[in-house]
């Protein structure tokens, strides 16, 4: 008896110092010494998504007695830096919260199950998902990753600014220039920015080019789709000039907001904010002033809004209870008593039968974003398949020339061939 406290005293000390739970290290077939099935589900955000999903948590574990599910929670950053050992190790938690930046990488190499089977059997019912909200997670034929929600690009505007400016706008048809002719006049007559300016650039520059029929990335993955570094140089020089003339935040200034609560937005310094339609809640939460959510400019063009996945669960091959890890994630996006917990926080949920059954608990904020997001849905087109492996350097790179150009360090043009070389360099190893 002696001998297996101490083994057992070993094992915990060696997990604990390798940041692996028991569950994966020394229990292969995913259950604990209570003959539980034990599901490690890893998740990235604040502390109301970790307050929320504990809660989740707590009703599926009752509601399923056999199974413990172990948390692992961090913010963004934290997140993914722990993420990849976990990976080169084979121990990945059994159900990851998933990027669209992210889903390539892990999918292409083998390391996430597909999902597709579990969709096929009923394990995961999606009788109420429609085939665009499941198409997200999708590469090639693949489902690496089921979304958990969907969120549109949205134009968030101060009502009590634009009210005081004179201004007046139909976002249903306004144009790029349009837009910056309303910063500009925000500006001239408040003395305020007219518009937080396009960050990240890696969000809206895509979104641009999807108003002039064009693309980011190539389908394979393999390069940069658009060939007219013209469209480069337009999207730069509209942002400086809107800098210049003080309608727009430089790049500095922007670097010093660390949160929401500190965004122009929120203080009453911007007419206009770009950002996803679920963040519209906590904007609205932080202010005094009536928001409004509008579509971003030039959005009839092309059809160029998309429903994009706010976040997605995806299983790793590597998991011993796929299965249990399936039925979880079935819960979290079908059951009704859940998302009113939830609330739409991980992005309007998928089901239209979870989306409206939500709706009598939901406040006037999150019914906004769902019926904004219902409202774009009606003319969205197909969205862009998930970001290719190299992803993340070539965001990292149009973010350095992004700032190099706002900092007037380079010209716009020059940033347009620096930015393409590189991108290309980094995508041309997918060939």
């Amino acid at each position: 008896m002696r001998k297996i406290l101490i083994l057992a005293l070993s094992l915990f000390v060696v997990t604990a110092f390798s940041g692996c739970s028991a569950s994966s290290s020394n229990e292969s077939d995913g259950k604990n010494g209570s003959d539980k099935i034990t599901i490690r589900f890893a998740w990235w955000g604040g502390q109301p998504r970790h307050d929320y999903t504990t809660k989740v948590i707590e009703m599926y574990e009752k509601e399923n007695p056999n199974v413990n599910i172990e948390p692992e929670f961090a913010n963004w950053d934290d997140y993914w830096k722990k993420l990849a050992p976990q990976a080169a190790a084979n121990q990945l938690p059994d159900v990851i919260q998933m990027d669209m930046a992210y889903l390539s990488q892990y999918g292409e190499k083998g390391q996430l199950e597909d999902l597709t089977p579990y969709l096929e059997n009923g394990t995961i019912d999606t009788a109420n998902i429609p085939e665009n909200n499941i198409s997200g997670g999708k590469i090639d034929d693949s489902l690496y990753g089921l979304p958990a929600g969907v969120n549109v690009l949205s134009v968030i505007s101060n009502d009590r600014l634009l009210k005081e400016a004179g201004i007046e706008f139909d976002s249903q048809t306004w144009t790029w220039d349009d837009y910056e002719k309303t910063a500009l006049l925000l500006q001239e007559k408040l003395g305020i920015y007219g518009s937080n300016g396009m960050h990240p650039p890696d969000v809206f520059f895509p979104y641009y080019l999807r108003t002039q029929g064009e693309r980011f990335y190539k389908e394979d993955g393999t390069g940069l789709a658009y060939e007219d570094d013209q469209l480069f140089i337009d999207y730069f020089e509209r942002q400086l000039r809107l800098i210049e003339a003080d309608a727009s935040p430089t790049p500095d200034e922007q670097a010093q907001i660390k949160g929401m609560e500190d965004d122009f937005i929120v203080k009453g310094a911007t007419g206009f904010t770009w950002n996803y339609s679920n963040q519209y809640l906590a904007f609205s939460q932080l202010t005094d002033d009536s928001l409004t959510i509008n579509f971003p400019p030039a959005q009839e063009q092309e059809s160029a809004l998309f429903l994009k996945p706010s976040m997605l669960f995806s299983i790793p091959k590597s998991s011993k209870v796929k299965e249990e890890a399936a039925k979880f994630i079935d819960y979290f996006v079908n059951n009704v008593e859940a998302n009113k917990l939830i609330k739409g926080e991980r992005g309007v949920p998928v089901s239209t039968e979870v989306s409206e059954a939500i709706k009598p608990e939901l406040s006037e904020s999150e019914t906004k974003i769902v019926e904004y997001v219902e409202a774009a849905a009606q003319h969205a087109s197909q969205a862009d398949p998930p970001d290719p492996i190299g992803s993340a350097e070539v965001i990292k790179a149009l973010k350095d020339v992004s700032d190099q150009i706002l900092f007037k360090q380079i010209k716009p043009a020059e940033g347009a061939e620096k930015f393409r070389e590189q991108a290309n360099e980094i995508l041309g190893r997918n060939k």
